[in-house]
């Protein structure tokens, strides 16, 4: 039950782009086109629990056992750099069609500031592996679903007689603004389930 708590609230309560605020440059420029925004999305659930997985060791094995926990920061950005280079060279050797389909997002997600977010709020949030890998997931499939209900919002925008005044990037943040509102309707639920369920 708690790894359903930890699934629900990450896509829905505390949505990463909606609610927590992390990811929104590839939220607001990946998001013109759905097939655009489901590759990204892919993309984005892939890196982010490998990154997880791989900073949740690292943390733990070698930043607390030395004593070096203020260079967490700076560890887990060359890890996250050095992690996307290699997933981007095995899939161009291993699937090439695997790379095309993923290959110009790929270089997009190293600057996705979600994705160190998610890797510093596991170890802050002190879960245990397995439950940072859910919450990874969890919260990539929450980073897909935003990006996927915004892009189809914008593809819907293109064929709306919008005023001249909110045309362009004034458009988008409203529209993005009033999408943040309505996953606030979600907030409470998982305070609601701990209570059905007995939980903490």
């Amino acid at each position: 039950m708690e790894y359903i708590l930890i699934f629900i609230s990450a896509i829905f309560v505390n949505n990463i782009v909606l609610s927590q605020f992390l990811g929104i440059c590839p939220f607001l420029g990946v998001s013109r086109k759905v097939d655009t925004a489901l590759g990204m999305g892919a993309a984005v659930a892939f890196v982010l629990t490998l990154a997880t997985i791989v900073t949740y060791l690292v943390q733990i094995y070698v930043l607390n056992p030395f004593g070096l926990q203020y260079l967490q920061t700076l560890a887990f950005i060359l890890v996250i750099a050095a992690l996307v280079q290699m997933v981007e060279i095995i899939l161009k050797k291993v699937s090439p069609a695997l790379y095309q389909a993923l290959g110009i997002f790929l270089p997009l997600i190293t600057t996705n500031c979600a994705v160190l977010g998610v890797a510093i709020l596991v170890i802050q949030k002190d879960f245990s592996l397995l439950q940072s890998v859910v919450y990874a997931f969890s919260t990539a499939l929450g980073f897909a679903l935003a990006l996927t209900i915004f892009a189809g919002i914008r593809e819907q925008l293109a064929y709306t007689r919008v005023p001249k005044g909110m045309q362009g990037m004034a458009i988008v943040l409203v529209t993005a603004g009033l999408l943040s509102l309505a996953f606030m309707g979600f907030s409470g639920v998982d305070g609601g389930l701990k209570a059905l369920f007995g939980l903490n």
